[in-house]
């Protein structure tokens, strides 16, 4: 048997198995692939090493990060793990979830009437629990109480994510916002002039930072008598986009043995909630 009838025979065994395998929730539509396809194909689509569909793999790397599966844990119906690892590596390289996310994020704002790239930013951070996998490379939040990985997000006023870096969770949010400046800077356009903060970020250091890449760093204090929940100015947009990606099981804890790994996934699933306000509004 010659190299491409094996290579025919496998292409139709593999459709064969999409075309009787159950949707799961986490598949994209027709429409929501028709945009993500450009960004995904790193190679052509008929390359000959090419075994399984983008669109598969797409599909069950969307399945992991929602369901938290392990990677050796995948239905059989969904595509090998080793093969969805590999790939996700690659799109985790070539910065495909930032690029989508931050055209989706463009969009949105333009839907609901802003200019394209923001004026105002916030950050914030939070510790995610190490595991096995992930504790060797962890740190010990003394605030938190729990040793792991901290990651420090910008978010626009919308909450769409604008930058993100992952350190060990013994890491200070404000030795941070050199970093996190420059990426929202770079991310839109050297646009946004403001950035609001909690009392983490006090201090002269952090302000000079931001200073430094044109942005004046405004601490947003708590009320000196406050009694209960108190919902702060411009403050709750970053704790509500960390509850958005709280819904995504595979970040409920640091399971990856790659910081890399972990930041890429946070902007797959902030992707998958924008594509979900665009395509799914109606729902």
């Amino acid at each position: 048997m010659t190299h491409l009838a094996i290579k025919l025979g496998m292409a139709e065994k593999q459709h064969k198995k999409q075309a009787w395998r159950k949707g799961y929730p986490t598949d994209v539509t027709d429409e929501e692939w028709a945009f993500c396809a450009p960004y995904l194909t790193l190679m052509k689509e008929d390359a000959p090493q090419r075994e399984h569909s983008l669109r598969e793999i797409f599909n069950t790397l969307r399945y992991i990060v929602r369901a938290g599966c392990p990677w050796r844990m995948l239905p059989n119906d969904l595509a090998p793990w080793h093969t969805v690892y590999q790939q996700t590596q690659r799109w985790i390289r070539a910065g495909c979830f930032e690029a989508m996310a931050h055209d989706l994020r463009k969009v949105l704002r333009l839907v609901s009437g802003k200019e394209p790239n923001p004026s105002a930013a916030i950050l914030d951070a939070r510790t995610l629990q190490s595991t096995p996998e992930s504790g060797g490379r962890g740190g010990y939040d003394g605030y938190k109480r729990k040793k792991g990985s901290k990651v420090h997000i910008a978010v626009d006023t919308l909450g769409h994510l604008l930058a993100l870096k992952v350190t060990p969770a013994n890491e200070q949010e404000r030795a941070q916002v050199e970093d996190l400046a420059r990426s929202v800077q770079k991310a839109t356009a050297e646009r946004v002039q403001t950035a609001f903060v909690d009392q983490g970020y006090t201090g002269n250091a952090p302000a000079e930072q931001a200073a430094a890449n044109g942005i004046d760093l405004v601490v947003v204090k708590l009320q000196e008598a406050k009694r209960g929940f108190v919902l702060l100015p411009r403050r709750w947009v970053v704790e509500r986009s960390f509850a958005w990606s709280a819904r995504f099981r595979r970040l409920a804890r640091d399971y990856e043995r790659l910081p890399q790994t972990l930041a890429g996934l946070h902007w797959l699933a902030f992707l998958i909630l924008m594509l979900n306000s665009i395509f799914h509004q109606s729902a």
